[in-house]
């Protein structure tokens, strides 16, 4: 049992728009990391996306997981993408 291509594709695809997203969101592009069956993207809240929470949060909720972590410089927004299996779950 694998990942479908296409599924892959879209993804991918899913991605790409929610990085667009957030770079009109917050005016700086995410950091997007690939990651074996998901793709992680993450960006820094800045005043701009605080500014258009709602639309932020909406963008957050296309992930499989999303959240908002503290860090010392500020907050970072994050979402995770999977890639779900084909075949029967476990």
């Amino acid at each position: 049992m694998g990942y479908d291509r296409h599924q892959g594709a879209a993804i991918r695809t899913a991605a790409a728009t929610v990085a667009q997203q957030l770079t009109e969101l917050t005016g700086t592009p995410p950091r997007v990391t690939v990651e074996p069956g998901a793709i992680h993207i993450e960006t820094d809240v800045t005043d701009a996306a605080l500014s258009h929470w709602v639309r932020l949060l909406a963008v957050l909720e296309l992930g499989t997981e999303y959240g908002v972590s503290k860090t010392p410089d500020g907050q970072i927004a994050w979402l995770r993408i999977e890639l779900r299996r084909q075949g029967p779950r476990p």
